[in-house]
């Protein structure tokens, strides 16, 4: 059941002459009213997260912060991301009461877009890769979304835009729309929530923001709102290794493309996104799918905190910055973020079977994070 009404086409004014279903109408008008007032009372109770410190060294002076986006209703980064891109789509007259919302997800975007089309009572399709996670595709489809699988990953956009140009459907697009549908100004956004709580921190002003990119949009955000809060923090982009980003980023090329494929989901993409930008980013770094997952399950027994892959990626770049920061003798704080919740993953990153069929050798990786956890030393 639709989570509310539209008004009855009798309440139409004389003078409009789009069909009912238009979302444009003065019929969808209300609608469109209650239907921002249902997402900006979710961001209300919801859209500020913890900000954890993880354990160091006392006399290293440097602290680890983590933002832990897993606390959302639907348990991911992704929470802020749905919300601001289907309010993007209502401003933009472009969703409606009876419009079917179309998007191109590894998983954690859909499940948190199922849960907003369910709050308005719209229907939602997400075109996303065989492979998924099926932790991630049962949670999709408890929101009431429904799931098209292709095979080939590069498929996945062209076939959500394909569905999202059908008539009364609207294709979300976050690989290009998410740079522009977060307010990076503020408005208690990711970055704008990060710096008001680190404000009674001995060092409030981060050196370092760590991130991943799959959309592009997070990074987007912190970029543009460390230069227009002109504070000297510097953001660093970590990226799966074969992922087409970390090659753009570095060569200037925003045509490269990848064939690689990694088990890391959520970041790392074959294409350059819309959404990707590289003027922003001050630092990327290739990190291996192995150091990935070795680096959440280190997360796990140091700290309880049980996180997702791409945490593990955050994590990787985080420990070299400050393994630099110590080696010129800084101190300061690092940001990064908890992007989702480990048990969307304890059939895969948190499998030994799993991790052993895939190829990914976790040991070494350990090793070497232990090792700079006790000297602050992380050997290249």
């Amino acid at each position: 059941m639709p989570a509310f009404q539209a008004p009855d086409s009798a309440d139409r004014l004389p003078g409009d002459a789009r069909p009912a279903h238009d979302p444009r109408s003065d019929t969808a008008r209300p609608w469109v009213i209650e239907a921002i007032r249902l997402l900006e009372a979710d961001a209300n109770r919801s859209a500020d997260t913890h900000l954890h410190t993880f354990p160091l060294p006392a006399p290293w002076g440097i602290d680890l912060y983590l933002k832990d986006e897993s606390v959302h209703p639907t348990g991911s980064l992704k929470h802020r991301l749905a919300r601001s891109l289907i309010l993007y789509g209502l401003v933009n007259g472009s969703i409606g009461p009876n419009t079917t919302l179309v998007e191109a997800s590894s998983g954690s975007t859909a499940v948190s877009e199922a849960y907003f089309a369910r709050m308005l009572g719209l229907p939602f399709v997400t075109v996303l890769p065989r492979s998924t996670s099926p932790e991630k595709i049962r949670l999709i489809e408890f929101y009431g979304g429904h799931c098209h699988t292709v095979d080939d990953p590069s498929l996945v956009s062209p076939r959500a835009e394909a569905l999202g140009a059908e008539p009364d459907s609207y294709f979300l697009d976050q690989f290009t729309l998410a740079e522009r549908a977060t307010d990076w100004r503020g408005n208690n956004n990711i970055a704008d929530s990060v710096f008001r709580q680190l404000a009674l921190e001995r060092h409030p002003i981060p050196a370092w923001i760590v991130v991943g990119a799959g959309t592009g949009g997070t990074a987007a955000t912190f970029g543009r709102y460390a230069r227009y809060s002109r504070v000297a923090t510097k953001l660093a982009v970590v990226d799966p290794a074969g992922s087409a980003l970390f090659a753009a980023w570095q060569s200037g090329d925003l045509t490269a493309a990848s064939t690689s494929t990694s088990v890391i989901e959520g970041i790392g993409r074959p294409r350059v996104e819309r959404s990707f930008l590289p003027t922003v980013i001050d630092r990327m770094m290739q990190v291996p799918d192995a150091a990935s997952i070795a680096a959440a399950r280190v997360l796990r027994a140091r700290t309880q905190h049980w996180a997702g892959g791409s945490t593990g990626t955050n994590l990787i770049g985080a420990f070299q910055v400050i393994a630099e920061m110590l080696g010129a003798g800084r101190t300061g704080s690092v940001v990064t973020l908890i992007c989702d919740s480990g048990s969307r993953y304890a059939q895969t990153y948190y499998d030994d079977a799993w991790t052993t069929a895939h190829g990914l050798d976790l040991l070494p990786h350990t090793q070497q994070i232990e090792r700079f956890l006790d000297t602050g030393r992380w050997n290249t």
